[in-house]
């Protein structure tokens, strides 16, 4: 094999004891793990409560997931209910088959269930976790890599991914094109525009969802058109193709109006925790006023005490001065055989008398 080839796990299956760890799921629970983590710091960034994207993630993973794998069976039934098709297998998610337009559709009616029940506006939630959405996705697609599925069409470019034969699902030995490569590849320059344009324009009302679903459909349209799986056409088209087209319209259409609208971006996203935040603040600086007020006082009072102490050690000063000059002229005019002013003054009354 050729060194410059992406060669591909030979399992996508390790086995812990009894345990069976699949890199498909692994690389779907990193994923969600990484997207909900970065939704929250962004959300805390917007004023929201740290915790918050976590509960209603708890609303909107399951739905996701279970929108998923029904877009995926829904579009490629034949498997599961076609001639010779196992039902059951509807139920193995685990061996790949995630559709990201039910992911994100049913994931959202999840997350509109959390956000309701929080009374916090979905858009701001949408807009806080787009670009978690997009890193999630770019881990997800690795579990394809696991699979060794949903790849492009032969090449020998050096990046080509190299795919094993394997005769019980007729999948063909060779090198392709690594479409799960380009995906992730392509979610990660999403998420950083996504990022950008944020805080370059200070979007809000769920328009930074808008771009993302936009950015997206974009790659999703020339990937889908490389991949060689199994797929239903449209004039020529892959299905997947005609999704991302009138997604794509539908959320370009949904940032105009929304721009018009309702511009700028949304300054409570969590209501009853910003309130009640600005109630313990304002409680707090009342608190701080009220003290700062009586310690002024104190300092009033404790001057006005020092001012008076200051007086009357300054008078007490005076007096003591004045006694002081008057002893001395005393002993000045005895020196001089003049008689003190105050006896002198005593014996001229006895005369008069």
């Amino acid at each position: 094999m050729d060194l410059a080839f992406i060669p591909s796990p030979p399992t996508g299956v390790v086995h812990l004891g009894p345990i069976p760890l699949r890199g498909y799921a692994f690389c779907i629970i990193i994923g969600v793990f990484v997207g909900v983590w970065l939704g929250n710091r962004r959300w805390v960034q917007r004023g929201g409560r740290s915790g918050t994207v976590a509960d209603i993630a708890v609303w909107a993973v399951p739905f996701g997931l279970v929108g998923g794998r029904l877009y995926h069976v829904i579009t490629t039934y034949e498997p599961y209910f076609g001639e010779n098709g196992h039902p059951l297998d509807a139920f193995k998610v685990w061996q790949g088959g995630l559709g990201i337009w039910g992911a994100v559709a049913l994931g959202a009616l999840g997350a509109w269930i959390g956000c309701r029940r929080r009374g916090i506006p979905m858009p701001a939630y949408a807009d806080a976790l787009a670009p978690g959405l997009a890193i999630g996705q770019a881990i997800g697609r690795w579990g394809n890599w696991f699979n060794q599925e949903l790849y492009g069409k032969p090449t020998d470019l050096p990046w080509a991914l190299t795919i094993d034969p394997d005769p019980a699902i007729g999948r063909i030995g060779g090198t392709y094109h690594p479409t799960f490569l380009y995906e992730c590849l392509w979610c990660l320059g999403v998420a950083a525009l996504v990022i950008w344009a944020d805080k370059r324009f200070r979007l809000g009302h769920g328009r930074v969802f808008a771009l993302y679903v936009a950015a997206y459909c974009v790659g999703r349209a020339w990937i889908e058109y490389m991949r060689v799986d199994e797929a239903h056409h449209i004039l020529g088209l892959r299905l997947n193709d005609w999704t991302s087209l009138v997604v794509f319209v539908l959320a370009v259409v949904y940032m105009i109006v929304s721009a018009k609208k309702a511009p700028g971006r949304e300054e409570i996203v969590e209501p009853e925790w910003q309130l009640a935040e600005g109630a313990r603040d304002h409680a707090a600086g009342t608190a701080h006023a009220e003290a700062a007020d009586r310690a002024a006082e104190v300092k009033l009072t404790t001057d006005a005490k020092d001012a008076k102490n200051a007086k009357d050690a300054e008078d007490a000063k005076l007096i003591k001065d004045a006694k002081l000059i008057k002893d001395a002229e005393v002993v000045e005019g005895a020196a001089e055989g003049k008689p003190d002013p105050a006896e002198a003054a005593g014996s001229q009354g006895g005369a008069k008398t």
